[in-house]
């Protein structure tokens, strides 16, 4: 009796996850063939006669290019500065017993929790009383600030988890601190680093509402804002090249987990680490 309830249990646990993965996965399926599809529609419907003409008019457009490239410069110094500020504020929160070290971590919690729509207009107060409105800098700036809290946390629980005997035996060899950090701590925490670093830039990749509300002239505008252009009017749509814009738009996020996933397999491996 008892087997066969498990069985039901277990039956009903894969019909579950069936459906979640069916719910996954057709969007997915309706990119891909709508972008190889001239005459896509809003349905999933085999391509009659497949073609890459939607690639082409997404490659050859400027304004389009010019957005994929506007988006990976904000994303990639957003990850870049993230992940090198991160590290050297991680670093003595992780190794030194810092007077209101604890409040501050809390705080950093804490602002890790803040929902960006609480706190857009204010923002956008400032930028307007600063003049900084639809400056990209400013923008990335915003972006970099907004993404520090969760990256000095991360960070901060990654570094604990390195061996501070690793360090003193740099040391002891006659390393500096800044050398113990480069060449010890930062080598093994390459997992971290990258989980870190793919985290912020698939988060500032897909930001539409900042930039949405700081920028406003349209060529300055991402990649996640510049999809708006091919809702139209009166509800018309070029699913054709929406689905192929879709396509070249993942391409930078599985690019980055395809190279990173070597680094984040290896995990933290410091067992029987010896000098």
């Amino acid at each position: 009796m008892m087997m066969r309830e498990s069985k039901n249990a277990r039956a009903i646990q894969y019909g579950i996850l069936a459906i979640i993965a069916v719910l996954f996965l057709l969007p997915l399926v309706w990119m891909l063939f709508s972008s190889v599809d001239g005459r896509a529609i809003q349905a999933i419907q085999l391509p009659q006669k497949p073609t890459l003409e939607n690639f082409a008019a997404i490659l050859t457009s400027p304004s389009i290019m010019r957005s994929f490239v506007i988006g990976l410069m904000v994303s990639g110094f957003q990850a870049l500065f993230v992940v090198i500020v991160s590290v050297l504020a991680a670093y003595p929160l992780s190794r030194y017993p810092l007077p209101w070290k604890k409040p501050f971590l809390l705080s950093i919690l804490f602002l890790t929790s803040l929902p960006m729509t609480a706190v857009i207009v204010p923002v956008y107060e400032m930028f307007l009383y600063l003049k900084m409105q639809d400056s990209l800098i400013a923008t990335t700036i915003f972006m970099i600030s907004t993404s520090l809290p969760y990256g000095i946390w991360m960070m901060k629980n990654f570094m604990d988890s390195v061996p501070l005997e690793l360090e003193e035996a740099a040391w002891m060899d006659g390393s500096t601190v800044w050398e113990g950090v480069r060449k010890v701590v930062i080598p093994l925490m390459l997992p971290g680093i990258f989980t870190i670093a793919i985290f912020t830039f698939t988060g500032s990749w897909g930001n539409f509402f900042v930039p949405f509300i700081l920028i406003t002239t349209p060529e300055k505008l991402p990649a996640s804002v510049t999809i708006f252009q091919f809702f139209g009017n009166n509800g018309l749509v070029n699913y054709g090249q929406l689905a192929a814009f879709s396509v070249l738009y993942t391409l930078p996020v599985v690019v980055l987990y395809v190279f990173a996933q070597r680094y984040m397999s290896q995990g933290f491996s410091f067992g029987g680490a010896v000098k």
